[in-house]
């Protein structure tokens, strides 16, 4: 009986351990769609600063010495609020809906000041727009770079402050100001010098990973994509060009359907634009006409930047027909390339290059 009560147990434990194993096999492979909620590309924010501590009211008290004087000291400043761009953070997921800042020290006797409060930093990614009733107060674009988003207040004034010839004994002490409060809308705008625009299932993160070391999910169903993905072109100079998978958009895009103006606002931030174009489908000019048409719709001269014409799938049937019919209805440059064969990839490659090269960082703008 004990024996098969030990097998029993044995067996129990076993099992348990290969369902511990399952379950974190299965958590362990998140895919896009559960990861993008995860991925927030603007946020509202309030940030109250720190306020100023309060100034002490006190006289100096020693044995034998009975008019001692005002020896109340200052408070302390509040804490600033300070956004700072780091560069393991990738969203706006981690930021928080309200921060408030630390408070300074009061003031103390024997002329002793309060303590300055430490500043709070938000953590932001790259590529963060900060914007206050709709104009955009500061553009976070460089690691490291930091902004005050609100400053604490003023210390206030002890009774030594106010000594003077025509007052000796003052009692009059100051409280801390407040600090600053101030709402913004926080905006994240991918950071990349090119960009991949496309309608869904283009093909737009099989091309990525076949040019760059990024690794986007990739499946034969639209809106594969949920969130931008950025991937870095090494050349043999050490030139590294960041190339940007831009979520898939619908007609109307710039009316908000579909991924919307969530995929339109990192389109911005790409001085080079790169159709591709899907050349499985009839007449794909009708493709770039209906991208350059949203771009348009969102932002004057938003399609007018440095652009090439990718011609994607040129493995399947009827893509060679319908490239030939592309090349008599557009002036771009078009490059045929297939992202699932590797073919004419090179090409894209060297063009990108030349692109990245007659047009300097600020031409777009």
């Amino acid at each position: 009986m004990r024996l098969l009560q030990m097998y029993w147990r044995t067996a129990c434990s076993c099992k348990e351990r290969m369902i511990q194993r399952a379950h974190k096999h299965s958590t362990a492979q998140l895919s896009e769609k559960k990861l993008s909620r995860y991925f927030v590309d603007h946020r509202r924010v309030r940030v109250v600063a720190g306020a100023g501590g309060d100034g002490a009211s006190t006289f100096h008290s020693e044995p034998r010495k009975e008019w001692g004087g005002p020896d109340g000291g200052n408070g302390g400043s509040g804490g600033d609020i300070i956004l700072k761009v780091h560069p393991h953070v990738k969203s706006l997921a981690s930021v928080a809906a309200l921060y408030h800042g630390k408070n300074g020290e009061p003031g103390r006797s024997k002329n002793r000041y309060g303590r300055n409060a430490s500043p709070t930093y938000i953590l932001v990614p790259l590529g963060t727009i900060v914007k206050e009733e709709g104009k955009t107060v500061a553009d976070l674009s460089r690691h490291g770079q930091l902004y005050t988003a609100a400053y604490g207040g003023a210390g206030g004034k002890g009774n030594h402050f106010f000594l003077s010839n025509e007052n000796r004994a003052p009692t009059t002490a100051t409280p801390g100001d407040r600090g600053q409060e101030r709402i913004f809308q926080l905006e994240l705008r991918t950071m990349a010098h090119a960009g991949l625009i496309g309608f869904p299932n283009a093909g737009k993160s099989s091309l990525l990973r076949a040019i760059s070391n990024a690794r986007p999910a990739v499946a034969a169903y639209p809106f594969t994509t949920l969130n931008p993905h950025v991937g870095i072109v090494q050349y043999r100079d050490h030139e590294q060009v960041a190339v940007a998978d831009i979520p898939g958009l619908i007609p109307d895009a710039h009316l908000n359907r579909g991924l919307g103006i969530s995929f339109l606002r990192h389109v911005e931030r790409c001085r080079i634009l790169l159709y591709v174009l899907d050349m499985s489908c009839a007449e794909p000019w009708e493709q770039l006409q209906q991208l350059c048409f949203e771009l348009e719709q969102y932002k004057t001269q938003l399609s007018h930047r440095p652009n090439a014409i990718v011609a994607n799938k040129m493995d399947l049937p009827n893509a060679r027909k319908n490239l030939e019919a592309l090349r008599n209805h557009v002036d771009q440059r078009i490059i045929p390339v297939s992202a699932l064969t590797g073919d004419n990839i090179e090409q894209l490659i060297l063009h990108l290059r030349e692109l990245y090269d007659s047009y300097p960082l600020d031409s777009h703008k």
